[in-house]
């Protein structure tokens, strides 16, 4: 189903925030199927492992500190176009030059915590999607 399914984090400020709920709201109106779904915190080493990408990148550790401070919400997401919808419905990174009506608009602090996290492409997403959930748990 290349093409058709997306993954997502609600990240750690807007969960602690309580917008996980608004959120999930949010992204079943802009029409996406939810095929799984967990409430869990990463450790350190996960949030490493999952954005070893960015190892070399400058904001890495904040990022993975960031990552494993508190609790997450990790979501599995079935759509038609399913990448390419999400990254429309979640907003630009930077929640000042988001569109109106946006996730990252509403919910979003800032930048680096922009309350987020979507799949930047569908082989990115299967990867995702495998980092989080057993075959077994996803619901399709």
């Amino acid at each position: 189903m290349s093409g058709n399914r997306t993954f997502t984090m609600i990240k750690p400020e807007a969960v602690a925030k309580g917008y996980a709920g608004k959120i999930l709201d949010h992204i079943i109106s802009g029409g996406f199927k939810v095929i799984a779904m967990r409430y869990t915190k990463l450790s350190l080493q996960q949030a490493m492992d999952f954005y070893s990408v960015h190892k070399e990148r400058g904001f890495y550790t904040e990022l993975v500190e960031y990552m494993s401070e508190s609790p997450i919400v990790v979501i599995a997401l079935e759509k038609e176009n399913a990448v390419a919808d999400f990254r429309t419905l979640v907003g630009a990174t930077d929640p000042n030059e988001s569109n109106e009506g946006t996730i990252r608009k509403r919910f979003a602090e800032s930048k680096a915590k922009n309350a987020i996290h979507g799949s930047d492409s569908d082989e990115n997403a299967a990867i995702e999607i495998k980092f989080h959930f057993s075959d077994n748990e996803i619901f399709a």
